[in-house]
Protein backbone atom coordinates (compact mmCIF):
# COMPACT_ATOMS: atom_id res chain seq x y z
CA UNK A 1 0.00 0.00 0.00
CA UNK A 2 2.85 2.38 0.87
CA UNK A 3 4.60 1.77 -2.46
CA UNK A 4 1.39 2.43 -4.40
CA UNK A 5 0.74 5.59 -2.38
CA UNK A 6 4.22 6.88 -3.18
CA UNK A 7 3.49 6.37 -6.88
CA UNK A 8 -0.20 7.21 -7.26
CA UNK A 9 -0.63 10.23 -5.01
CA UNK A 10 2.32 12.27 -6.38
CA UNK A 11 1.18 11.46 -9.93
CA UNK A 12 -2.32 12.73 -9.21
CA UNK A 13 -0.90 15.81 -7.47
CA UNK A 14 1.13 16.62 -10.56
CA UNK A 15 -1.97 16.09 -12.72
CA UNK A 16 -3.88 18.55 -10.53
CA UNK A 17 -1.06 21.11 -10.72
CA UNK A 18 -0.96 20.70 -14.49
CA UNK A 19 -4.73 21.17 -14.77
CA UNK A 20 -4.60 24.30 -12.58
CA UNK A 21 -1.73 25.73 -14.64
CA UNK A 22 -3.68 25.09 -17.85
CA UNK A 23 -6.71 26.84 -16.38
CA UNK A 24 -4.70 29.89 -15.31
CA UNK A 25 -2.77 30.21 -18.58
CA UNK A 26 -5.70 29.65 -20.97
CA UNK A 27 -8.25 32.18 -22.11
CA UNK A 28 -9.05 34.90 -24.61
CA UNK A 29 -6.68 37.34 -22.96
CA UNK A 30 -3.07 36.37 -23.69
CA UNK A 31 -0.72 36.57 -20.78
CA UNK A 32 1.16 33.33 -20.38
CA UNK A 33 3.67 32.70 -17.64
CA UNK A 34 4.50 36.41 -17.07
CA UNK A 35 0.84 37.12 -16.23
CA UNK A 36 0.76 34.10 -13.91
CA UNK A 37 3.94 35.21 -12.17
CA UNK A 38 2.57 38.73 -11.86
CA UNK A 39 -0.71 37.47 -10.45
CA UNK A 40 1.08 35.44 -7.80
CA UNK A 41 3.36 38.38 -7.06
CA UNK A 42 0.52 40.87 -6.58
CA UNK A 43 1.03 42.82 -9.81
CA UNK A 44 -1.63 45.36 -10.86
CA UNK A 45 -1.15 44.58 -14.54
CA UNK A 46 -4.48 43.90 -16.29
CA UNK A 47 -3.55 40.36 -17.37
CA UNK A 48 -2.30 39.54 -13.88
CA UNK A 49 -5.52 40.87 -12.32
CA UNK A 50 -7.60 38.69 -14.68
CA UNK A 51 -5.61 35.63 -13.66
CA UNK A 52 -5.76 36.41 -9.96
CA UNK A 53 -9.36 37.59 -9.61
CA UNK A 54 -11.18 35.59 -12.32
CA UNK A 55 -9.29 32.48 -13.38
CA UNK A 56 -7.74 31.50 -10.04
CA UNK A 57 -10.99 31.50 -7.98
CA UNK A 58 -12.80 29.63 -10.75
CA UNK A 59 -10.06 27.00 -11.05
CA UNK A 60 -9.86 26.49 -7.29
CA UNK A 61 -13.66 26.26 -7.06
CA UNK A 62 -13.71 23.62 -9.79
CA UNK A 63 -10.91 21.71 -8.03
CA UNK A 64 -12.67 21.82 -4.67
CA UNK A 65 -16.03 20.87 -6.20
CA UNK A 66 -14.61 17.95 -8.18
CA UNK A 67 -12.67 16.65 -5.19
CA UNK A 68 -15.70 16.86 -2.90
CA UNK A 69 -17.95 15.09 -5.40
CA UNK A 70 -15.38 12.31 -5.89
CA UNK A 71 -14.95 11.75 -2.15
CA UNK A 72 -18.71 11.84 -1.65
CA UNK A 73 -19.10 9.27 -4.43
CA UNK A 74 -16.53 6.96 -2.86
CA UNK A 75 -18.29 7.21 0.51
CA UNK A 76 -21.71 6.60 -1.07
CA UNK A 77 -20.44 3.51 -2.85
CA UNK A 78 -19.32 2.12 0.51
CA UNK A 79 -22.52 3.17 2.26
CA UNK A 80 -24.77 1.52 -0.35
CA UNK A 81 -22.27 -1.28 -1.14
CA UNK A 82 -22.71 -0.53 -4.82
CA UNK A 83 -19.72 0.53 -6.97
CA UNK A 84 -22.05 2.39 -9.33
CA UNK A 85 -23.70 4.56 -6.66
CA UNK A 86 -23.62 8.33 -7.14
CA UNK A 87 -23.61 11.14 -4.54
CA UNK A 88 -26.70 12.63 -6.18
CA UNK A 89 -28.69 9.44 -5.69
CA UNK A 90 -29.95 10.51 -2.25
CA UNK A 91 -31.60 13.70 -3.47
CA UNK A 92 -29.14 16.15 -1.90
CA UNK A 93 -28.38 17.85 -5.22
CA UNK A 94 -32.10 18.07 -5.94
CA UNK A 95 -32.66 19.88 -2.66
CA UNK A 96 -29.84 22.29 -3.46
CA UNK A 97 -31.31 22.92 -6.89
CA UNK A 98 -34.72 23.71 -5.40
CA UNK A 99 -33.15 26.15 -2.95
CA UNK A 100 -30.98 27.89 -5.56
CA UNK A 101 -33.71 28.19 -8.18
CA UNK A 102 -36.15 29.40 -5.53
CA UNK A 103 -33.72 32.21 -4.72
CA UNK A 104 -33.33 33.06 -8.42
CA UNK A 105 -37.11 33.06 -8.85
CA UNK A 106 -37.31 35.68 -6.09
CA UNK A 107 -34.64 37.76 -7.80
CA UNK A 108 -31.92 36.91 -5.28
CA UNK A 109 -28.35 36.03 -6.13
CA UNK A 110 -24.84 35.88 -4.74
CA UNK A 111 -24.62 34.86 -1.10
CA UNK A 112 -28.40 34.63 -0.76
CA UNK A 113 -28.54 32.03 -3.53
CA UNK A 114 -25.62 30.10 -2.04
CA UNK A 115 -27.24 30.07 1.38
CA UNK A 116 -30.57 29.00 -0.10
CA UNK A 117 -28.91 26.17 -2.07
CA UNK A 118 -27.11 24.90 1.00
CA UNK A 119 -30.27 25.05 3.12
CA UNK A 120 -32.15 23.12 0.42
CA UNK A 121 -29.45 20.45 0.35
CA UNK A 122 -29.46 20.22 4.14
CA UNK A 123 -33.27 19.94 4.21
CA UNK A 124 -33.19 17.15 1.61
CA UNK A 125 -30.49 15.31 3.58
CA UNK A 126 -32.51 15.50 6.81
CA UNK A 127 -35.70 14.47 4.99
CA UNK A 128 -34.09 11.41 3.40
CA UNK A 129 -32.40 10.38 6.62
CA UNK A 130 -35.56 10.89 8.69
CA UNK A 131 -37.84 8.99 6.29
CA UNK A 132 -35.36 6.15 5.74
CA UNK A 133 -34.98 5.45 9.45
CA UNK A 134 -38.61 4.41 9.80
CA UNK A 135 -38.64 2.17 12.87
CA UNK A 136 -35.26 3.42 14.06
CA UNK A 137 -33.05 1.50 11.68
CA UNK A 138 -32.36 1.72 7.97
CA UNK A 139 -30.95 -0.43 5.22
CA UNK A 140 -29.18 0.38 1.98
CA UNK A 141 -32.31 -0.43 -0.01
CA UNK A 142 -34.57 1.77 2.10
CA UNK A 143 -32.10 4.65 1.97
CA UNK A 144 -31.73 4.33 -1.79
CA UNK A 145 -35.47 4.20 -2.47
CA UNK A 146 -36.13 7.16 -0.17
CA UNK A 147 -33.42 9.18 -1.90
CA UNK A 148 -34.80 8.38 -5.34
CA UNK A 149 -38.29 9.48 -4.28
CA UNK A 150 -37.05 12.73 -2.73
CA UNK A 151 -34.93 13.41 -5.82
CA UNK A 152 -37.99 12.88 -8.03
CA UNK A 153 -40.00 15.33 -5.94
CA UNK A 154 -37.21 17.91 -6.14
CA UNK A 155 -37.05 17.40 -9.90
CA UNK A 156 -40.76 18.14 -10.18
CA UNK A 157 -40.32 21.31 -8.12
CA UNK A 158 -37.43 22.41 -10.35
CA UNK A 159 -39.50 21.83 -13.48
CA UNK A 160 -42.35 23.88 -12.01
CA UNK A 161 -40.06 26.80 -11.19
CA UNK A 162 -38.55 26.73 -14.68
CA UNK A 163 -42.03 26.76 -16.20
CA UNK A 164 -43.06 29.77 -14.09
CA UNK A 165 -39.80 31.72 -14.46
CA UNK A 166 -39.48 34.75 -16.68
CA UNK A 167 -37.45 34.55 -19.88
CA UNK A 168 -34.66 36.65 -18.38
CA UNK A 169 -34.12 34.19 -15.52
CA UNK A 170 -34.53 30.88 -17.32
CA UNK A 171 -31.07 31.07 -18.91
CA UNK A 172 -29.25 31.61 -15.61
CA UNK A 173 -31.31 28.86 -13.99
CA UNK A 174 -30.51 26.35 -16.73
CA UNK A 175 -26.82 27.30 -16.73
CA UNK A 176 -26.59 26.72 -12.96
CA UNK A 177 -28.45 23.42 -13.26
CA UNK A 178 -25.90 22.16 -15.80
CA UNK A 179 -22.92 23.19 -13.67
CA UNK A 180 -21.19 26.55 -13.56
CA UNK A 181 -17.97 27.45 -11.76
CA UNK A 182 -17.73 30.95 -13.23
CA UNK A 183 -19.73 32.58 -10.44
CA UNK A 184 -17.45 31.27 -7.68
CA UNK A 185 -15.54 34.14 -6.08
CA UNK A 186 -14.35 32.67 -2.76
CA UNK A 187 -13.41 28.99 -3.00
CA UNK A 188 -11.39 28.94 0.22
CA UNK A 189 -14.24 27.90 2.56
CA UNK A 190 -14.97 24.94 0.26
CA UNK A 191 -11.29 23.95 0.30
CA UNK A 192 -11.35 24.07 4.10
CA UNK A 193 -14.45 21.87 4.14
CA UNK A 194 -12.70 19.41 1.83
CA UNK A 195 -9.62 19.29 4.05
CA UNK A 196 -11.76 18.83 7.18
CA UNK A 197 -13.78 16.04 5.54
CA UNK A 198 -10.63 14.17 4.48
CA UNK A 199 -9.21 14.60 7.97
CA UNK A 200 -12.43 13.11 9.35
CA UNK A 201 -12.50 10.25 6.81
CA UNK A 202 -8.95 8.98 7.14
CA UNK A 203 -9.24 7.69 10.74
CA UNK A 204 -12.32 5.74 9.58
CA UNK A 205 -10.57 4.17 6.60
CA UNK A 206 -9.77 0.85 8.30
CA UNK A 207 -13.35 0.44 9.51
CA UNK A 208 -14.60 1.36 6.04
CA UNK A 209 -12.40 -1.37 4.54
CA UNK A 210 -14.02 -3.90 6.86
CA UNK A 211 -17.54 -2.58 6.20
CA UNK A 212 -16.98 -2.85 2.44
CA UNK A 213 -16.57 -6.62 2.89
CA UNK A 214 -19.95 -7.04 4.56
CA UNK A 215 -22.00 -5.85 7.52
CA UNK A 216 -22.01 -9.12 9.46
CA UNK A 217 -18.27 -9.49 9.29
CA UNK A 218 -17.79 -5.87 10.33
CA UNK A 219 -20.04 -6.33 13.38
CA UNK A 220 -18.21 -9.53 14.31
CA UNK A 221 -14.90 -7.65 14.24
CA UNK A 222 -16.23 -4.94 16.54
CA UNK A 223 -16.83 -2.18 13.99
CA UNK A 224 -19.57 0.24 15.18
CA UNK A 225 -21.55 -0.22 11.97
CA UNK A 226 -24.54 2.01 12.74
CA UNK A 227 -22.44 4.91 13.97
CA UNK A 228 -20.08 4.51 11.03
CA UNK A 229 -22.96 4.54 8.54
CA UNK A 230 -24.43 7.67 10.07
CA UNK A 231 -21.07 9.42 9.91
CA UNK A 232 -20.52 8.39 6.28
CA UNK A 233 -24.00 9.56 5.31
CA UNK A 234 -23.54 12.96 6.95
CA UNK A 235 -20.07 13.45 5.48
CA UNK A 236 -21.09 12.47 1.95
CA UNK A 237 -24.23 14.56 2.05
CA UNK A 238 -22.42 17.61 3.42
CA UNK A 239 -19.70 17.34 0.77
CA UNK A 240 -22.33 17.06 -1.97
CA UNK A 241 -24.25 20.02 -0.56
CA UNK A 242 -21.16 22.26 -0.47
CA UNK A 243 -20.07 21.16 -3.96
CA UNK A 244 -23.49 21.78 -5.49
CA UNK A 245 -23.74 25.14 -3.75
CA UNK A 246 -20.32 26.09 -5.13
CA UNK A 247 -20.46 24.89 -8.75
CA UNK A 248 -24.04 23.78 -9.44
CA UNK A 249 -25.19 20.30 -10.35
CA UNK A 250 -22.25 18.61 -12.08
CA UNK A 251 -22.98 14.97 -12.77
CA UNK A 252 -20.90 11.81 -13.18
CA UNK A 253 -17.77 13.02 -11.34
CA UNK A 254 -18.81 11.28 -8.14
CA UNK A 255 -19.74 8.16 -10.09
CA UNK A 256 -16.90 7.72 -12.55
CA UNK A 257 -13.85 8.97 -10.65
CA UNK A 258 -14.05 6.69 -7.57
CA UNK A 259 -14.80 3.68 -9.74
CA UNK A 260 -11.88 4.30 -12.10
CA UNK A 261 -9.54 4.95 -9.18
CA UNK A 262 -10.73 1.73 -7.55
CA UNK A 263 -10.03 -0.21 -10.74
CA UNK A 264 -6.53 1.26 -10.88
CA UNK A 265 -5.37 0.98 -7.27
CA UNK A 266 -7.79 -1.33 -5.47
CA UNK A 267 -10.36 -0.77 -2.74
CA UNK A 268 -8.16 0.25 0.20
CA UNK A 269 -9.93 3.36 1.52
CA UNK A 270 -6.69 4.68 3.05
CA UNK A 271 -5.45 5.27 -0.49
CA UNK A 272 -8.73 5.44 -2.40
CA UNK A 273 -10.20 8.48 -0.61
CA UNK A 274 -7.25 10.89 -1.06
CA UNK A 275 -6.63 9.56 -4.58
CA UNK A 276 -10.28 10.14 -5.51
CA UNK A 277 -10.08 13.70 -4.17
CA UNK A 278 -6.98 14.46 -6.23
CA UNK A 279 -8.35 12.81 -9.38
CA UNK A 280 -11.78 14.43 -9.09
CA UNK A 281 -10.29 17.89 -8.62
CA UNK A 282 -7.94 17.52 -11.58
CA UNK A 283 -10.70 16.16 -13.82
CA UNK A 284 -13.17 18.94 -13.10
CA UNK A 285 -10.56 21.70 -13.52
CA UNK A 286 -9.60 20.24 -16.90
CA UNK A 287 -13.27 19.89 -17.91
CA UNK A 288 -14.07 23.46 -16.83
CA UNK A 289 -11.10 24.82 -18.78
CA UNK A 290 -12.16 22.88 -21.86
CA UNK A 291 -15.71 24.20 -21.42
CA UNK A 292 -14.28 27.75 -21.55
CA UNK A 293 -12.15 27.12 -24.61
CA UNK A 294 -13.96 24.67 -26.88
CA UNK A 295 -16.44 27.24 -28.28
CA UNK A 296 -14.67 30.43 -27.18
CA UNK A 297 -15.85 33.15 -26.72
CA UNK A 298 -18.97 31.16 -25.75
CA UNK A 299 -18.74 29.14 -22.55
CA UNK A 300 -20.34 25.76 -22.07
CA UNK A 301 -21.62 24.58 -18.69
CA UNK A 302 -19.02 22.22 -17.26
CA UNK A 303 -21.75 19.67 -16.54
CA UNK A 304 -22.22 19.20 -20.28
CA UNK A 305 -18.64 18.01 -20.73
CA UNK A 306 -18.66 15.79 -17.65
CA UNK A 307 -21.87 14.18 -18.94
CA UNK A 308 -20.37 13.65 -22.41
CA UNK A 309 -17.41 11.94 -20.74
CA UNK A 310 -19.35 10.19 -17.99
CA UNK A 311 -22.19 8.62 -19.99
CA UNK A 312 -20.02 6.35 -22.19
CA UNK A 313 -17.73 5.53 -19.26
CA UNK A 314 -20.74 4.65 -17.11
CA UNK A 315 -22.19 2.42 -19.84
CA UNK A 316 -18.81 0.70 -20.22
CA UNK A 317 -18.53 0.10 -16.47
CA UNK A 318 -22.12 -1.13 -16.32
CA UNK A 319 -21.57 -3.60 -19.17
CA UNK A 320 -18.33 -4.72 -17.54
CA UNK A 321 -20.10 -5.35 -14.24
CA UNK A 322 -22.81 -7.41 -15.95
CA UNK A 323 -20.19 -9.52 -17.72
Amino acid sequence: MRARALTVLPTLMLAGIGALAWALLSGELPGGWPALAGALGGSDDYAAVVVRELRLPRALAAYAGGAMLAVAGALMQILLRNPLADPYVLGVSGGAAVGALGALTLGLGGLAMDASAFCGALAAMLLVFGLARGDGTWTQTRLLLTGVIVAAGCGAAVTLMLALATDTRVHSMLFWLMGDASAARNPWPALLVLAAALAACMPLARDLNVLARGELGARALGVPVDRLRHGVFVLASALTAVAVTLIGTVGFVGLVVPHLVRLAIGNDQRLLLPAAALAGGALLVAADTAARLVLSPLQLPVGVLTALIGVPVFLFLLARQFR
